[in-house]
């Protein structure tokens, strides 16, 4: 695939003009932020956009309906979320959330700040395109699966796969390999990409990456799956501290509710699924995070039919939909209609009122379906004469 136009991803400094107005999305290497971070964004949203703040797929944060551009580039650099300009939309390193807390071979932390680091360092690099990712996987699998373009993923303490197009090169690299690699990788990307933005876009792109580096494959490719269940509840650390998984109702998270978040005092960790982790708390502090949060709306409970709908923009963000489709999503949870296991029909020219699906589902205002997640996935389309519903299928 050729592109005709240039890359367009907003950042912080380079607005979207979507049709509720201005969107600004902030980059958060390994989705992670401190207390005074999730404060700063809170006001903002409050003070200068939409009141929400929104998690996307790649464990980042937007805020919608900016009205003062540079008073949100200022109070972003001032609490260090605006740290390079010229690099603000490439950090885009997802990274295993409960890495070095929850399981895991290894932790990869440390490898987040090294690589986002050394993206920083890198002048040239400035200039990828904004959509490329760079995946951390500590060897459980959650990240290899979302279709990164540059990764790794923990084999053993010690030993980590190369991951290209998403996928495993059979090339392996020591620990303290890995982010000098993935940077020369980056650099081999720009070099071949003409005006492609994806690696996976470029013909025999893995291959030729694998080719620059000069590495051998030494090890047979071990296949990743695109992860489907999120991390929500209660999960004892390591140092038996406790960490908190929450859902966000269809990745909303209003600003007040963020506030109390930042008043726990604790990081702030957003998962590529757009739920959250708050780690590194007692038992006692726990159990008043869910008593006081829960009734705010966050999700404790992995059951929870709100866990299993994602949902596009729609209207009045989005132009391009035929309606509100966070609407029409919520009411089909709120009613009900959202049921955790069964089959599901394929239905055309339906009411919102009307529609029912089991299962993990993606409500989209118009057939570009935008934030669909990978894997199997009830589509549930928007049209000018009512909704779609299309069963279940992998669509990467």
């Amino acid at each position: 695939m050729t592109r005709s136009e240039p890359d367009s991803c907003p950042g912080v400094l380079r607005l979207h003009p979507a049709a509720d107005g201005p969107l600004a999305r902030i980059r958060l290497p390994g989705g992670l932020l401190r207390p005074a971070q999730v404060q700063a964004l809170a006001e903002a949203a409050r003070e200068l956009g939409d009141g929400a703040i929104e998690l996307t797929s790649r464990g980042n944060v937007q805020l919608r309906r900016i009205h003062d551009a540079d008073a949100l580039a200022e109070r972003l650099a001032a609490v260090d979320l605006l740290p390079s300009p010229a690099h603000e939309r490439v950090r885009n390193i997802v990274a295993s959330p409960l890495s070095g807390r929850v399981g895991g071979r290894v932790d990869v932390r440390a490898l987040v700040a090294a690589l986002d680091a050394d993206l920083r360092a890198a002048p040239r690099l400035a200039e990828l395109p904004g959509r490329v990712l760079f995946t951390l996987d500590d060897g459980r699998g959650d990240v290899s699966g979302l279709g990164g373009d540059l990764g790794v993923h923990a084999t053993d303490s010690d030993t980590f796969a190369l991951l290209l197009g998403g996928r495993d090169s059979g090339i392996r690299l020591g620990r303290e390999q890995v982010v000098a690699v993935l940077v020369e990788a980056a650099h081999h990307f720009q070099d071949l990409r003409g005006d492609h933005w994806r690696l996976q876009e470029i013909p025999h792109g893995p291959a030729r990456i694998a080719a620059a580096l000069g590495l051998a494959a030494v090890a047979e490719p071990v296949e990743s799956a695109a992860p489907q269940d999120v991390p929500i509840g209660w999960f004892v650390q390591a140092d038996d501290r406790v960490a908190l998984g929450a859902g966000v109702p269809l990745g909303s998270l209003p600003a007040r509710t963020a506030e109390f978040l930042a008043a726990v005092d604790r990081p702030l960790i957003v998962t590529p699924w757009r739920s959250l982790i708050v780690p590194d708390l007692d038992e006692w502090t726990a159990e008043q995070v869910v008593r006081v949060l829960a009734p705010m709306g966050l999700i404790f409970d992995a059951a929870s039919p709100w866990l299993l709908v994602t949902a596009c923009a729609g209207k009045p963000g989005c132009a391009k939909s035929h309606t509100d489709v966070r609407a029409d999503a919520a009411a089909a949870v709120t009613s009900g209609r959202v049921l955790p296991d069964g089959g599901t029909d394929v239905a055309i020219d339906l009411a919102a009122d009307r529609v029912a699906a089991a299962g993990r589902q993606h409500w989209s205002g118009c057939d570009r379906r935008c934030g669909r997640p990978r894997g199997p996935v009830t589509d549930i389309v928007a049209t000018s004469a009512g909704y779609r519903v299309d069963p279940p299928h992998t669509d990467d």
